[in-house]
């Protein structure tokens, strides 16, 4: 087993083990001393907790004639989207989630929203016309289509089975 996979599996749920932890006893005596110590929250785990958040999660189908890739982005705006393709077949999905900066000074403020940049790059090892690619975005999703090359079609060849 290699050390990336052990350190992936360790940190499955991608939070630090410490992160939670760490600001949920601050918030613990800053309530019961009445903000009297008024730990501050740690927002270098917190910047870093919020950036991997913004990952897209994304699909690739592969079809007859076609590849398609889908990413979800929901909230954020077609404009802030872009799209890279290598010479080399490397999609590169990239882009912003911006965030109005708002105060509650009276009572308790918490959000989980993410806000940051991204940027996603996904191989695709086919020969695909690159040129021709067509892309739309709607309700959140992302779809990319690439169509195969002639010869990429004609890569797949039936082969039959006989029955002894």
């Amino acid at each position: 087993m290699s050390d990336s996979l052990i350190s992936r599996k360790e940190h499955s749920h991608n939070t630090p083990m410490h992160y939670g932890f760490r600001n949920d006893f601050n918030d613990l005596v800053n309530s019961f001393l009445g903000g009297f110590l008024d730990f501050p929250k740690d927002n270098r785990l917190t910047n870093n907790f919020s950036n991997i958040n913004l990952e897209p999660k994304i699909e690739v189908n592969e079809a007859e004639n076609n590849v398609t890739v889908c990413a979800e982005l929901p909230g954020i705006p077609e404009e802030n989207i872009d799209l890279e393709v290598s010479s080399d077949g490397y999609l590169t999905i990239s882009g912003e989630k911006k965030q109005e900066h708002k105060e509650n000074h009276k009572g308790s403020y918490f959000s989980e929203f993410s806000y940051g940049s991204f940027k996603r790059t996904i191989p695709l090892p086919w020969d695909l016309k690159f040129d021709d690619a067509e892309a739309d975005y709607n309700n959140g999703i992302l779809k990319v289509i690439f169509p195969k090359s002639v010869n990429e079609q004609e890569k797949k060849k039936k082969i039959s089975i006989k029955k002894k």
